[in-house]
């Protein structure tokens, strides 16, 4: 593996941890309707456990309410369920056209446990990336037992893939900081 290789592979791998921290992130509950709160519905309809966003257009019009509109009317029954048995401690609401969600406010607790997990997905996120360093050090060293680069060769990519990491950390810190300040806000 060349040195351009390693970094480039590096930092494709971070990215993909940010990506990862940015999805957790969305589902992450905050006093405001969002549609991510309800993408890890799973719906039972046609023999198979599908995401509710391939069955219907999930919409939040309201900062208190998300709406769901089913493609297939029949399937309405199977979305109140899937999402009272997700523990997401939702109740739908169906008018038989469409589910709506309404989205109580969140006592101090909840918002604290929320923050909690905020700083732990932030933590996992961190954690990786720090792996993906350690992978792209070995790589690196690997590199130049194998006489691919010189010595000099193998510290400047050390040194770059640093910066990457200390880069892709300040993202994560940063994601978890934005997203703590929407739940702790009203």
């Amino acid at each position: 593996m060349t040195g351009e290789e390693i970094l480039f592979d590096s930092e494709e791998r971070m990215e993909k941890a940010i990506e990862v921290l940015k999805k957790s992130l969305s589902g992450i509950r905050t006093g405001r309707a969002n549609p991510g709160l309800v993408d890890s519905v799973r719906v039972d309809v046609y023999g198979s456990p599908t995401p509710l966003k391939q069955i219907a257009s999930v919409g939040a019009p309201e900062p208190t309410q998300i709406v769901i509109r089913p493609y297939d009317a029949g399937t309405i029954k199977e979305i109140e369920k899937a999402i009272v048995s997700s523990d997401l401690g939702f109740n739908p609401q169906s008018d038989g056209r469409v589910v709506r969600i309404n989205i109580p406010p969140l006592s101090t607790d909840v918002r604290k446990k929320m923050g909690a997990r905020i700083k732990d997905l932030s933590e996992e996120a961190k954690v990786a990336i720090r792996n993906i360093r350690r992978d792209g050090n070995k790589a690196a060293e690997q590199a130049e037992k194998d006489k691919n680069v010189s010595e000099d060769q193998r510290d400047d990519i050390k040194d770059s893939i640093q910066t990457l990491t200390n880069q892709f950390e300040e993202r994560a810190s940063q994601m978890a900081k934005n997203r703590q300040t929407e739940v702790m806000e009203d």
